[in-house]
């Protein structure tokens, strides 16, 4: 049974922005509004994410900066920061919000700009991104997230033989996918030896693996699921599952398993009353190309240790048996942080449709979305399917 359905998406091209954050999460705003033939005053709530406006720009208490640019002034405005699941926890509040009578047509994004544009250097943004890591225990030590990233991927490569090339390998996949996409922060294909030649950034990642600092926005219209069928190419909500790991990183038992993302993507199936078996094609958090074999394996799209080999023999390859990260995923589409989780919900109601564009897979009905927060002790996996 549906939770909801979302029936309007839209997203900024994710890249480098000069506009302020009002006016670039206006474009994606109205674009999602548009296309679900709904006017402003008839939003009824608004869920949004930004993850780090108060840091890296000195702009905070943006809900009603936000709504009332977009005509939205006066009603109920809830912002979010779950650091890189922020706007993946906003629509799973709406999402809920919505099926609990609470409100029927809500609108939910997610906006951030993390380039040089905001006036912070590589450096600066690092540390930023690092304060999501522990205050006491992690960031006195310099960890930084690709540093997090890499020592479970290390791990993964001891337990399960995964290799530098099956890395590479994921890069290069999601790269070719992003050169389909014309919202991609990078439209350039690449081959494994230029993954494979690219400098050492955090042991085994080399900058290829890594995914870039995006600006970009993303929104979706929500609603009930009662409402759903007056409105054209609603896109059904089937299972919304929330995970928390522990922290600091220390502490996991076994890191590189994800607990968070396993529990989340069984509560979003259990939702969904379905299996991973079931599921078309996905959208997983790439941030590196570690992350994807992990998630891939915490959806129980392949089997644990199959994560790396699964990209290298074409199973995850858009033609392929389980298509991940068609739209070129973190790595090729872009990071902005706030925006990736409604960009990966944009994704999913796009290709259900039918109408992804260049980039459309063939024949998908049912898709997953997984989007994680810092080290990943936040996980949001979400199902949708066609209505």
């Amino acid at each position: 049974m549906a939770r909801a359905a979302v029936v309007g998406a839209g997203m900024t091209k994710f890249g480098v922005h000069d506009k302020p954050l009002q006016e670039l999460f206006a474009e994606a705003a109205l674009t999602a509004l548009e296309d679900a033939g709904v006017a402003p005053p008839e939003i009824e709530a608004f869920y949004f994410g930004n993850a780090m406006g108060g840091q890296t720009e000195n702009d905070t208490h943006l809900g009603p900066k936000l709504a009332t640019h977009v005509g939205m002034a006066g009603i109920p405005v809830q912002r979010f920061e779950d650091a890189c699941a922020t706007s993946s926890n906003a629509f799973k509040n709406a999402v809920e919000a919505v099926e609990g009578g609470h409100h029927d047509v809500v609108l939910v994004g997610g906006v951030e700009r993390c380039t040089p544009k905001t006036g912070k250097d590589t450096a600066e943004m690092t540390r930023i991104f690092g304060s999501a890591s522990h205050r006491q225990y992690e960031q006195p030590t310099g960890l930084t997230f690709p540093g997090v990233f890499a020592l479970f991927t290390k791990r993964h490569m001891h337990e399960h033989g995964t290799t530098e090339r099956h890395l590479a390998e994921v890069a290069v996949k999601n790269h070719g996918n992003g050169s389909l996409n014309e919202k991609a922060h990078f439209g350039k294909s690449t081959s494994v030896e230029e993954v494979l030649d690219s400098p050492v950034v955090a042991d085994p990642f080399r900058l290829m693996d890594c995914c870039p600092f995006s600006d970009g926005a993303s929104a979706v219209v929500v609603v009930s699921d009662d409402l759903a069928d007056s409105y054209d190419a609603a896109v059904d909500v089937a299972g919304v599952g929330h995970g928390t790991d522990i922290v600091p990183l220390a502490d996991k038992e076994t890191p590189h398993v994800t607990i968070a993302a396993r529990n989340a993507a069984s509560e979003a199936y259990e939702q969904a009353d379905t299996t991973a078996d079931a599921i078309d094609f996905a959208e997983v958090h790439d941030c590196f190309t570690g992350a994807e074999v992990l998630a891939s394996e915490a959806l129980g799209l392949v089997a644990d240790g199959e994560g790396g080999p699964a990209a290298a023999d074409g199973t995850t390859a858009r033609d392929g048996e389980i298509p991940i990260n068609a739209s070129g995923g973190l790595k090729a589409k872009g990071h902005p942080i706030g925006a990736t989780g409604t960009g990966q919900i944009v994704e999913l109601t796009q290709q259900i449709r039918g109408d992804a564009g260049t980039h459309q897979l063939d024949g998908v009905e049912r898709g997953a979305a997984h989007n994680l927060g810092g080290d990943a002790a936040t996980t949001i996996v979400t199902v949708m399917e066609g209505r």
